[in-house]
Protein backbone atom coordinates (compact mmCIF):
# COMPACT_ATOMS: atom_id res chain seq x y z
CA UNK A 1 0.00 0.00 0.00
CA UNK A 2 1.05 3.02 -1.03
CA UNK A 3 1.30 5.96 1.47
CA UNK A 4 -1.88 7.83 1.31
CA UNK A 5 -2.06 10.86 -0.83
CA UNK A 6 -4.21 12.79 2.09
CA UNK A 7 -0.15 13.17 4.06
CA UNK A 8 -1.01 10.86 6.83
CA UNK A 9 0.32 7.88 7.59
CA UNK A 10 -0.42 5.04 10.08
CA UNK A 11 1.10 1.92 10.70
CA UNK A 12 0.10 -0.69 13.09
CA UNK A 13 1.99 -3.42 14.62
CA UNK A 14 3.96 -3.64 17.81
CA UNK A 15 5.99 -0.47 18.60
CA UNK A 16 8.79 -0.96 20.45
CA UNK A 17 11.07 2.07 21.56
CA UNK A 18 13.59 3.17 24.10
CA UNK A 19 12.59 6.21 26.12
CA UNK A 20 16.42 5.68 27.84
CA UNK A 21 19.37 4.78 28.75
CA UNK A 22 18.41 1.34 29.72
CA UNK A 23 22.64 1.01 30.64
CA UNK A 24 21.75 3.70 33.24
CA UNK A 25 18.17 3.33 34.49
CA UNK A 26 15.78 0.67 35.01
CA UNK A 27 15.41 -1.65 31.94
CA UNK A 28 11.46 -2.03 32.36
CA UNK A 29 11.22 1.82 32.60
CA UNK A 30 13.68 2.47 29.31
CA UNK A 31 12.29 0.38 27.26
CA UNK A 32 8.49 0.52 26.14
CA UNK A 33 6.57 -2.21 23.97
CA UNK A 34 2.88 -1.26 22.83
CA UNK A 35 1.50 -4.98 21.39
CA UNK A 36 -0.92 -3.12 19.12
CA UNK A 37 -0.26 -0.13 18.55
CA UNK A 38 -0.47 2.62 16.08
CA UNK A 39 1.73 4.92 15.48
CA UNK A 40 0.65 8.16 13.25
CA UNK A 41 2.25 10.52 11.22
CA UNK A 42 1.73 14.16 9.34
CA UNK A 43 4.46 16.10 7.80
CA UNK A 44 7.28 13.78 8.14
CA UNK A 45 6.59 13.72 12.30
CA UNK A 46 4.97 11.67 14.71
CA UNK A 47 1.69 13.19 15.95
CA UNK A 48 0.06 10.31 17.99
CA UNK A 49 1.56 6.68 19.07
CA UNK A 50 -0.54 4.61 21.36
CA UNK A 51 -2.81 1.42 21.36
CA UNK A 52 -4.50 0.95 18.36
CA UNK A 53 -7.86 0.15 20.27
CA UNK A 54 -7.52 4.31 21.15
CA UNK A 55 -6.37 6.02 18.05
CA UNK A 56 -7.72 3.43 14.71
CA UNK A 57 -10.70 5.57 14.71
CA UNK A 58 -8.95 8.94 14.37
CA UNK A 59 -6.83 8.00 11.24
CA UNK A 60 -9.06 8.15 7.87
CA UNK A 61 -10.27 4.46 6.34
CA UNK A 62 -7.45 2.96 4.20
CA UNK A 63 -4.78 4.74 5.63
CA UNK A 64 -3.25 2.45 7.66
CA UNK A 65 -0.40 0.15 6.90
CA UNK A 66 -0.94 -2.92 8.49
CA UNK A 67 2.25 -4.74 10.07
CA UNK A 68 0.42 -7.10 12.64
CA UNK A 69 3.23 -9.58 13.51
CA UNK A 70 5.80 -7.25 13.11
CA UNK A 71 7.71 -4.64 15.60
CA UNK A 72 7.88 -1.13 14.64
CA UNK A 73 10.88 0.46 15.93
CA UNK A 74 12.41 3.93 15.30
CA UNK A 75 14.61 3.63 11.99
CA UNK A 76 18.37 2.17 12.55
CA UNK A 77 21.01 4.59 13.29
CA UNK A 78 24.64 4.48 12.08
CA UNK A 79 27.26 6.19 14.16
CA UNK A 80 30.01 5.38 11.59
CA UNK A 81 30.41 4.43 8.27
CA UNK A 82 32.61 4.83 5.06
CA UNK A 83 30.40 4.99 2.14
CA UNK A 84 32.80 5.34 -0.43
CA UNK A 85 34.59 2.15 0.66
CA UNK A 86 31.33 0.10 -0.10
CA UNK A 87 32.45 -1.93 -3.19
CA UNK A 88 35.70 -2.80 -1.39
CA UNK A 89 33.70 -4.66 1.41
CA UNK A 90 35.13 -7.54 2.67
CA UNK A 91 38.19 -8.01 1.12
CA UNK A 92 40.72 -10.15 2.16
CA UNK A 93 43.94 -9.95 4.86
CA UNK A 94 46.13 -7.78 6.82
CA UNK A 95 44.94 -5.37 9.81
CA UNK A 96 43.69 -1.76 10.12
CA UNK A 97 47.00 0.13 8.31
CA UNK A 98 48.03 -2.45 5.52
CA UNK A 99 44.56 -2.81 4.88
CA UNK A 100 43.85 0.76 4.07
CA UNK A 101 47.03 1.11 1.80
CA UNK A 102 46.03 -2.19 0.44
CA UNK A 103 42.35 -1.73 -0.40
CA UNK A 104 40.54 1.77 1.17
CA UNK A 105 42.70 3.98 -0.49
CA UNK A 106 42.52 2.72 -4.11
CA UNK A 107 38.87 2.69 -3.83
CA UNK A 108 38.81 6.10 -2.71
CA UNK A 109 40.30 7.49 -5.38
CA UNK A 110 37.64 6.21 -8.00
CA UNK A 111 35.68 9.19 -6.12
CA UNK A 112 37.10 12.14 -7.99
CA UNK A 113 34.91 10.95 -11.01
CA UNK A 114 31.41 12.21 -9.96
CA UNK A 115 29.67 10.05 -12.12
CA UNK A 116 31.25 7.18 -10.04
CA UNK A 117 30.50 8.78 -6.55
CA UNK A 118 26.67 9.51 -7.73
CA UNK A 119 26.29 5.55 -8.54
CA UNK A 120 28.03 4.63 -5.50
CA UNK A 121 25.55 7.11 -3.52
CA UNK A 122 22.82 5.28 -4.84
CA UNK A 123 23.53 2.15 -4.10
CA UNK A 124 24.85 3.37 -0.19
CA UNK A 125 21.71 4.49 0.45
CA UNK A 126 19.76 1.87 -0.99
CA UNK A 127 21.95 -0.28 0.64
CA UNK A 128 21.21 1.84 4.36
CA UNK A 129 17.55 1.31 3.43
CA UNK A 130 17.06 -2.30 2.70
CA UNK A 131 18.49 -2.64 6.22
CA UNK A 132 16.34 -0.44 8.47
CA UNK A 133 18.62 2.80 8.96
CA UNK A 134 17.67 5.52 8.33
CA UNK A 135 20.51 7.94 9.75
CA UNK A 136 23.97 7.71 9.12
CA UNK A 137 27.38 9.60 9.76
CA UNK A 138 29.16 9.31 6.86
CA UNK A 139 32.81 9.44 5.59
CA UNK A 140 32.86 10.30 1.70
CA UNK A 141 36.38 11.18 0.74
CA UNK A 142 38.73 13.95 0.23
CA UNK A 143 36.94 15.07 -3.02
CA UNK A 144 34.05 17.34 -2.50
CA UNK A 145 32.49 15.87 -5.27
CA UNK A 146 31.58 12.94 -2.95
CA UNK A 147 30.10 14.82 -0.07
CA UNK A 148 27.72 16.61 -3.07
CA UNK A 149 26.89 12.88 -4.15
CA UNK A 150 26.12 11.91 -1.25
CA UNK A 151 24.31 14.06 -0.23
CA UNK A 152 22.25 14.98 -2.92
CA UNK A 153 21.21 11.52 -3.00
CA UNK A 154 19.81 11.51 0.46
CA UNK A 155 17.81 14.57 0.08
CA UNK A 156 15.87 12.97 -3.00
CA UNK A 157 15.13 10.50 -0.42
CA UNK A 158 14.69 12.47 2.29
CA UNK A 159 17.29 10.89 4.58
CA UNK A 160 18.62 12.55 7.83
CA UNK A 161 22.38 11.51 6.87
CA UNK A 162 25.56 13.87 8.53
CA UNK A 163 28.47 13.51 6.34
CA UNK A 164 31.82 15.39 5.39
CA UNK A 165 35.00 15.40 3.26
CA UNK A 166 38.19 13.17 4.45
CA UNK A 167 40.60 15.79 5.78
CA UNK A 168 43.96 14.12 4.83
CA UNK A 169 47.14 15.69 4.34
CA UNK A 170 49.76 13.48 4.99
CA UNK A 171 50.71 9.51 5.19
CA UNK A 172 48.45 8.84 2.37
CA UNK A 173 48.78 8.56 -0.90
CA UNK A 174 49.45 11.90 -3.03
CA UNK A 175 46.16 11.72 -4.71
CA UNK A 176 44.11 11.58 -1.74
CA UNK A 177 45.98 14.69 -0.26
CA UNK A 178 44.50 18.03 0.06
CA UNK A 179 45.80 20.65 2.42
CA UNK A 180 45.64 22.45 5.94
CA UNK A 181 44.34 24.97 3.71
CA UNK A 182 42.36 23.79 0.94
CA UNK A 183 40.79 21.04 3.07
CA UNK A 184 39.33 23.86 5.47
CA UNK A 185 37.96 25.98 2.52
CA UNK A 186 36.76 23.29 0.94
CA UNK A 187 34.71 22.29 4.51
CA UNK A 188 33.63 25.48 4.78
CA UNK A 189 31.70 25.67 1.22
CA UNK A 190 30.16 22.37 1.68
CA UNK A 191 29.14 23.39 5.28
CA UNK A 192 27.52 26.76 3.56
CA UNK A 193 25.86 24.80 0.68
CA UNK A 194 24.72 21.21 2.90
CA UNK A 195 24.60 22.18 6.27
CA UNK A 196 20.76 22.49 7.71
CA UNK A 197 19.52 21.98 4.12
CA UNK A 198 16.75 19.83 4.09
CA UNK A 199 17.39 16.97 6.73
CA UNK A 200 21.38 17.38 5.96
CA UNK A 201 24.18 17.61 8.59
CA UNK A 202 27.76 18.30 7.95
CA UNK A 203 31.03 17.10 9.98
CA UNK A 204 34.55 18.22 10.03
CA UNK A 205 36.18 15.12 9.24
CA UNK A 206 40.00 14.68 9.87
CA UNK A 207 40.07 10.75 8.89
CA UNK A 208 42.66 10.04 11.88
CA UNK A 209 45.25 11.74 13.50
CA UNK A 210 48.18 9.85 12.26
CA UNK A 211 46.96 11.29 8.39
CA UNK A 212 46.90 14.70 9.26
CA UNK A 213 48.88 17.42 10.00
CA UNK A 214 49.07 19.60 12.92
CA UNK A 215 48.02 22.55 11.00
CA UNK A 216 45.65 20.97 9.36
CA UNK A 217 44.13 19.63 12.81
CA UNK A 218 44.40 23.45 14.12
CA UNK A 219 42.80 23.97 10.79
CA UNK A 220 39.67 21.95 11.48
CA UNK A 221 39.12 23.02 15.30
CA UNK A 222 39.16 26.66 14.07
CA UNK A 223 36.41 25.60 11.38
CA UNK A 224 34.34 24.06 14.27
CA UNK A 225 34.60 26.86 16.62
CA UNK A 226 33.23 29.19 13.61
CA UNK A 227 30.47 26.14 12.88
CA UNK A 228 29.73 25.07 16.56
CA UNK A 229 26.64 23.56 15.07
CA UNK A 230 28.24 20.75 12.76
CA UNK A 231 29.53 17.60 14.41
CA UNK A 232 33.09 16.45 14.11
CA UNK A 233 33.57 13.33 12.96
CA UNK A 234 37.30 10.75 13.56
CA UNK A 235 38.64 7.54 14.50
CA UNK A 236 40.91 6.79 17.84
CA UNK A 237 42.28 4.04 19.03
CA UNK A 238 41.51 0.87 16.83
CA UNK A 239 44.15 -0.68 16.11
CA UNK A 240 47.54 -0.91 18.81
CA UNK A 241 50.09 -0.68 16.37
CA UNK A 242 47.96 2.87 14.80
CA UNK A 243 48.30 3.83 18.80
CA UNK A 244 52.14 3.34 18.33
CA UNK A 245 52.48 5.46 15.32
CA UNK A 246 50.41 8.10 16.27
CA UNK A 247 52.14 8.64 19.74
CA UNK A 248 55.22 8.89 17.75
CA UNK A 249 53.74 11.68 15.37
CA UNK A 250 52.82 13.57 18.68
CA UNK A 251 55.12 12.98 21.38
CA UNK A 252 54.02 15.96 22.91
CA UNK A 253 50.50 14.80 23.54
CA UNK A 254 50.19 12.40 26.50
CA UNK A 255 47.10 10.05 24.71
CA UNK A 256 45.44 9.85 21.73
CA UNK A 257 42.20 11.69 22.94
CA UNK A 258 44.57 14.47 24.19
CA UNK A 259 45.75 14.82 20.43
CA UNK A 260 41.87 15.77 19.86
CA UNK A 261 41.36 17.90 22.73
CA UNK A 262 44.67 20.20 22.13
CA UNK A 263 42.91 20.99 18.51
CA UNK A 264 39.50 21.58 19.72
CA UNK A 265 37.79 18.32 18.51
CA UNK A 266 36.12 17.26 21.20
CA UNK A 267 32.78 17.44 22.99
CA UNK A 268 29.73 17.21 22.20
CA UNK A 269 28.64 16.69 18.65
CA UNK A 270 32.25 14.62 18.28
CA UNK A 271 32.01 11.00 17.53
CA UNK A 272 35.21 9.14 17.23
CA UNK A 273 34.96 5.80 15.75
CA UNK A 274 36.18 2.39 17.57
CA UNK A 275 37.86 3.67 20.92
CA UNK A 276 38.61 -0.23 21.37
CA UNK A 277 41.74 0.44 23.43
CA UNK A 278 41.05 3.91 25.02
CA UNK A 279 42.28 4.23 28.95
CA UNK A 280 40.80 4.84 31.93
CA UNK A 281 41.89 9.04 31.79
CA UNK A 282 40.55 9.17 28.13
CA UNK A 283 37.18 7.98 29.40
CA UNK A 284 36.97 9.73 31.91
CA UNK A 285 38.19 12.81 29.37
CA UNK A 286 34.90 11.62 26.86
CA UNK A 287 32.67 12.00 29.95
CA UNK A 288 33.57 15.14 30.63
CA UNK A 289 33.31 16.73 27.61
CA UNK A 290 30.46 15.04 26.16
CA UNK A 291 32.33 13.78 23.45
CA UNK A 292 30.83 10.04 21.88
CA UNK A 293 32.16 6.83 20.35
CA UNK A 294 31.13 4.72 17.60
CA UNK A 295 31.44 0.83 18.54
CA UNK A 296 32.28 -0.56 15.57
CA UNK A 297 32.17 -4.59 16.42
CA UNK A 298 31.98 -6.34 12.59
CA UNK A 299 35.05 -4.70 11.79
CA UNK A 300 37.10 -4.57 15.13
CA UNK A 301 36.42 -8.59 14.71
CA UNK A 302 37.54 -8.45 10.83
CA UNK A 303 40.58 -6.33 11.06
CA UNK A 304 41.38 -7.99 14.21
CA UNK A 305 41.84 -4.41 16.15
CA UNK A 306 40.38 -5.78 19.58
CA UNK A 307 37.38 -6.06 22.04
CA UNK A 308 35.27 -2.75 22.86
CA UNK A 309 35.00 -2.80 26.44
CA UNK A 310 31.10 -1.82 26.94
CA UNK A 311 30.85 -2.33 30.66
CA UNK A 312 33.84 -0.15 30.66
CA UNK A 313 32.39 2.56 28.54
CA UNK A 314 29.22 2.55 29.81
CA UNK A 315 30.21 2.65 33.50
CA UNK A 316 27.73 4.58 35.69
CA UNK A 317 30.31 6.24 37.70
CA UNK A 318 31.21 8.29 34.09
CA UNK A 319 29.58 6.62 31.08
CA UNK A 320 29.90 7.74 27.93
CA UNK A 321 27.76 8.13 24.66
CA UNK A 322 27.64 5.23 22.64
CA UNK A 323 26.01 4.41 19.50
CA UNK A 324 27.21 1.30 16.55
CA UNK A 325 28.41 1.92 13.24
CA UNK A 326 28.76 -0.29 10.58
CA UNK A 327 32.17 0.70 9.30
CA UNK A 328 31.68 -1.34 6.25
CA UNK A 329 33.75 -1.52 3.91
CA UNK A 330 36.03 -2.41 7.23
CA UNK A 331 32.91 -4.00 8.99
CA UNK A 332 31.09 -7.10 7.00
CA UNK A 333 27.32 -5.78 6.70
CA UNK A 334 25.58 -2.79 6.42
CA UNK A 335 22.51 -4.62 9.03
CA UNK A 336 22.40 -3.07 11.94
CA UNK A 337 21.14 -6.04 13.38
CA UNK A 338 24.05 -8.30 12.30
CA UNK A 339 25.93 -5.27 14.24
CA UNK A 340 23.85 -5.30 17.28
CA UNK A 341 24.75 -9.21 17.06
CA UNK A 342 28.43 -8.87 17.10
CA UNK A 343 28.08 -6.33 19.94
CA UNK A 344 26.46 -9.17 22.15
CA UNK A 345 29.10 -11.20 21.37
CA UNK A 346 32.04 -8.89 21.98
CA UNK A 347 30.51 -8.42 25.60
CA UNK A 348 30.36 -11.94 26.08
CA UNK A 349 34.20 -12.01 25.47
CA UNK A 350 34.73 -9.10 28.03
CA UNK A 351 32.27 -11.35 30.85
CA UNK A 352 29.72 -8.73 30.35
CA UNK A 353 25.93 -10.03 28.61
CA UNK A 354 24.51 -7.55 26.53
CA UNK A 355 21.00 -7.53 26.78
CA UNK A 356 18.38 -7.01 23.80
CA UNK A 357 17.25 -3.97 25.22
CA UNK A 358 20.90 -2.32 25.62
CA UNK A 359 21.67 -3.56 22.27
CA UNK A 360 18.74 -1.82 21.04
CA UNK A 361 19.48 1.08 22.70
CA UNK A 362 22.64 1.86 20.83
CA UNK A 363 21.34 1.01 17.79
CA UNK A 364 18.34 4.08 17.80
CA UNK A 365 17.97 6.10 21.13
CA UNK A 366 21.77 5.91 22.12
CA UNK A 367 22.74 6.16 18.66
CA UNK A 368 20.78 9.49 18.62
CA UNK A 369 22.49 10.81 22.00
CA UNK A 370 25.86 10.38 20.07
CA UNK A 371 25.06 12.15 17.64
CA UNK A 372 23.00 14.98 19.67
CA UNK A 373 20.02 14.03 17.76
CA UNK A 374 18.17 13.07 20.51
CA UNK A 375 15.09 15.98 20.27
CA UNK A 376 14.23 14.51 16.43
CA UNK A 377 15.26 10.92 15.84
CA UNK A 378 16.19 7.23 17.96
CA UNK A 379 12.57 6.95 19.52
CA UNK A 380 8.67 6.97 18.64
CA UNK A 381 6.80 9.83 20.11
CA UNK A 382 5.11 12.20 18.91
CA UNK A 383 7.21 15.34 17.57
CA UNK A 384 9.78 13.29 16.56
CA UNK A 385 10.65 12.45 12.91
CA UNK A 386 8.88 9.66 11.13
CA UNK A 387 11.46 7.24 10.80
CA UNK A 388 11.10 3.47 11.11
CA UNK A 389 12.38 0.11 10.47
CA UNK A 390 9.31 -2.95 10.59
CA UNK A 391 11.18 -6.07 11.71
CA UNK A 392 9.46 -9.28 10.51
CA UNK A 393 10.46 -12.21 13.69
CA UNK A 394 8.90 -14.56 10.92
CA UNK A 395 11.58 -13.35 7.80
CA UNK A 396 12.86 -16.75 7.39
CA UNK A 397 12.52 -20.73 8.23
CA UNK A 398 14.77 -20.48 10.89
CA UNK A 399 13.59 -16.71 12.53
CA UNK A 400 10.19 -18.09 12.25
CA UNK A 401 11.08 -21.29 14.34
CA UNK A 402 13.21 -19.28 17.00
CA UNK A 403 10.13 -16.68 16.97
CA UNK A 404 7.50 -20.07 17.93
CA UNK A 405 9.56 -20.04 21.27
CA UNK A 406 9.53 -16.38 22.25
CA UNK A 407 8.75 -15.36 25.44
CA UNK A 408 8.23 -11.62 24.82
CA UNK A 409 9.07 -9.01 22.73
CA UNK A 410 12.46 -8.42 24.12
CA UNK A 411 13.40 -12.57 23.64
CA UNK A 412 12.11 -11.63 19.69
CA UNK A 413 14.32 -8.58 19.58
CA UNK A 414 17.29 -10.86 20.44
CA UNK A 415 16.54 -13.79 18.23
CA UNK A 416 16.49 -11.30 15.10
CA UNK A 417 19.75 -9.60 16.48
CA UNK A 418 21.72 -12.66 16.73
CA UNK A 419 19.69 -14.31 13.23
CA UNK A 420 18.47 -11.52 11.57
CA UNK A 421 20.00 -9.61 8.57
CA UNK A 422 18.19 -7.48 5.43
CA UNK A 423 15.67 -10.33 5.05
CA UNK A 424 13.91 -9.13 8.74
CA UNK A 425 13.61 -5.36 7.51
CA UNK A 426 9.60 -5.83 6.18
CA UNK A 427 9.77 -2.02 5.05
CA UNK A 428 11.43 1.26 6.36
CA UNK A 429 9.96 4.64 6.21
CA UNK A 430 11.35 7.53 6.12
CA UNK A 431 9.74 10.95 7.41
CA UNK A 432 6.33 9.05 7.15
CA UNK A 433 6.84 8.03 3.48
CA UNK A 434 8.07 4.34 3.00
CA UNK A 435 11.16 4.09 1.15
CA UNK A 436 11.84 0.41 1.06
CA UNK A 437 9.75 -2.50 1.26
CA UNK A 438 11.07 -6.05 1.25
CA UNK A 439 10.57 -7.59 -2.15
Amino acid sequence: MAPPSNGITALRGTIVTCRDDPFLTDPAQAFTVEADGIVVCGAGRVTAVGPARELLSTVPPGSVDDHSGCLIVPGFIDTHVHYVQTGMIASYGEQLLDWLERYAFPAEMAFADPAHAAAMAKLFCDELLRNGTTTALVFCAVYPQSVDALFAEAERRGMRIAAGKVLMDRNAPEQLRDSAQRGYDDSKALIARWHGHARSLYAITPRFAGTSTPAQLEAAGALWREHQDVLVHSHISENTREIEWTAALYPERKDYLDIYDHYGLIGRRAVLAHGVHLSEDELCRCHESGTALAHCPTSNLFLGSGLFRIAAVKDPRRPVQVGLGTDVGGGTSFSLLATMGAAYEIAQLGSRTLSAREAFYLATLGGARALALDDKIGMIAPGYEADFAVLDPNATPLLKLRNERAESTEDQLFALMMLGDDRAVAATYVAGERAYERG
